[in-house]
């Protein structure tokens, strides 16, 4: 599949989510339907504050019309040891801001500003890379569920652009579809998962190759304001599984603002030996 008919796919993707979403609102007379980003959400209205970070499985929520949500890596590290290769990377401010079009349609971009990559093979000289990382576009459907109801389906597409500095990315448009559910179990526990496939450039021979993506995660408060979550990811389609076991703790310092910290434990060969980080979500 060729960068044009990949670009074309997310037109179409895109536009089919945005129609939806006109569709929807039209056929359904909901309290906050009229509102968009013309026309923002009054504070008073406003949905509990949801993110997508700091654990991989992606929510189904989406941000409230005419409103921002900026969620950000302050910093992360990345650490891996495989045949013979040590790997570090160093990531900073690291960021994606999501916008609220209307009530359960958004749209965000992720940006990493600074990335230092080292790579150190046995009995040679390491390898380094640093600079500005790939940008991913982002578009997100909210099916049911966004003001409650006790459960919650989402659908987002993603188109990542080559923008990495040299050694950083694969030079390749790439995208993704994503089906995100959200549950609460009752006595404070509530659970995620998340499944889809991402369209990803093959490292020989050309073309793409589809990798099957899952994940599940639940998470409870500790205290009023701290919570914590565990969580399992899966990739399978390209080479051997990549499996992690990631935990984290979460703690709101108002309505609208968030601190998190977290580690991502790989469970297969082929998985990061560990990944660490802090992050801030702020909405606005």
């Amino acid at each position: 599949m060729n960068t044009a008919r990949l670009l074309r796919l997310y037109v179409t993707a895109s536009t089919a989510l945005v129609l939806g979403t006109v569709g929807r609102t039209a056929g359904a007379i909901p309290a906050k339907s009229g509102y968009s980003l013309a026309n923002p959400t009054p504070t008073a209205l406003l949905r509990e504050f949801n993110t997508d970070r700091p654990d991989a499985t992606e929510g189904p929520f989406t941000v409230d019309a005419g409103h921002e949500q900026i969620e950000m890596d302050l910093l992360n590290h990345t650490s891996n040891h495989l045949d013979g290769v040590r790997t570090k990377e160093w990531g900073a401010a690291a960021f994606n801001v999501r916008l609220g079009l209307l009530n359960n349609f958004e749209l965000g971009v992720f940006v990493s500003p600074y990335i230092h990559h080292t790579e150190r093979p046995r009995g040679g000289p390491s390898e380094t890379a640093r600079g500005f990382g790939d940008i991913t576009l982002r578009a997100k459907l909210n099916f049911f569920g966004n003001d409650g109801g006790g459960s919650a389906l989402g659908l987002i597409t993603d188109l990542k652009l080559p923008t990495a500095a040299r050694g950083l990315g694969n030079g390749a448009v790439e995208g993704a579809v994503f089906l995100p559910t959200s549950l609460e179990l009752g006595g404070g526990w509530d659970l995620g998962a998340m499944t889809g496939v991402d369209l990803r450039r093959r490292d020989t021979g050309g073309g793409r190759r589809g990798v099957w993506i899952n994940s599940i995660t639940t998470g409870h408060g500790i205290t009023e304001n701290l919570a914590g979550y565990v969580e399992l990811t899966s990739e399978t389609g390209d080479g051997a599984q990549v499996a992690t076991l990631d935990t984290g703790l979460t703690l709101k310092l108002d309505a609208s603002t968030q601190l998190d910290v977290g580690v991502q434990l790989g469970l297969s060969r082929n998985a990061d030996d560990a990944v660490l980080f802090v992050g801030l979500a702020r909405r606005y």
